[in-house]
């Protein structure tokens, strides 16, 4: 077994392991949360980087060759150390992915305003990694972040969908629409935003165009496998998926059905293990 690793700090990135299943449904997948210590939106670069390669190389140790970062925080803060830094002295031949490449790569297609808006978690928008990966592809593009720290707290606590949820929303909305009026296209840099769509929907005109990134990241995904055969050939196929939390597995699991269809079984790691 040589499955495809997904890594979250909790529960989003099982919005990205969706879309991939459904994408890729014949690979085999272990999907990690380190939900213990979520969120990681608030944390330093410095911890999230030690937080995430520990969770890389667990990963690694469970025969994954390839590993996707299903969270905006992580592949803002620590993906790009991992890979320049930390790869080529622990394997070569192994790859980590993030999903804020995908997501930039589409943005040029959709924007007609040239104006385009960031709604994620507090370390993902100071991060600036979006702004930058925008500017390499789409240096024409004008870019404006909004950081919504309670939005991840609303959908772990099964708020979102209550009127309670509307304020917070709508706040966000007006602030980065007053920040640039021209704003036509907002991306949901984060993994548990899709949850809040609809809502989010409630309080935009239709000429603002939502991006979600589960879809994305996974036909970046089937991509990436199609043009690297020698990655692709380690990669077993079962349609196989395990889970494991650093949380306990009863509350994992209760959580994991907002995020996907059907009963899932999880089996817990203590973070003492997951660290060593």
């Amino acid at each position: 077994m040589q499955p495809i690793g997904i890594f979250d700090s909790g529960y989003g990135g099982l919005t990205i392991l969706d879309k991939i299943r459904r994408q890729l449904p014949e690979y085999d997948y272990l999907y990690l949360g380190d939900n213990a210590r979520s969120p990681y939106g608030s944390r330093s670069f410095e911890v999230v980087y030690e937080f995430t390669l520990q969770a890389v190389k667990w990963l690694f140790k469970q025969n994954c060759r390839l590993v996707v970062l299903g969270c905006n925080t992580a592949s803002a803060k620590a993906l790009r150390t991992i890979q320049q830094n930390d790869l080529p002295k622990i394997d070569f031949q192994r790859r980590v992915l993030g999903v804020i490449r995908p997501t930039v790569e589409c943005i040029g297609k959709i924007t007609q305003s040239r104006h385009v808006g960031i709604l994620g978690t507090p370390g993902t928008i100071a991060s600036g990694s979006y702004p930058l990966e925008i500017e390499k592809l789409f240096p024409d593009i004008t870019v404006t972040g909004e950081a919504c720290p309670l939005w991840v707290p609303l959908v772990e606590n099964n708020e979102h969908n209550k009127p309670g949820a509307d304020y917070y929303v709508k706040q966000h909305l007006e602030n980065i629409l007053e920040k640039d009026s021209q704003i036509d296209t907002l991306i949901l840099a984060c993994t548990h935003y899709p949850l809040l769509e609809k809502k989010i929907r409630k309080f935009l005109s239709e000429s603002v165009r939502l991006v979600s990134q589960g879809q994305l990241v996974a036909e970046s995904l089937e991509d990436y496998l199609h043009r690297h055969p020698e990655m692709d050939e380690k990669c077993s196929r079962n349609g196989t998926c395990r889970f494991y939390t650093t949380e306990s597995e009863e509350k994992f699991t209760t959580m994991a059905s907002l995020f996907l269809k059907g009963e899932i079984n999880a089996e817990r790691i203590s973070v003492d293990t997951f660290s060593n």
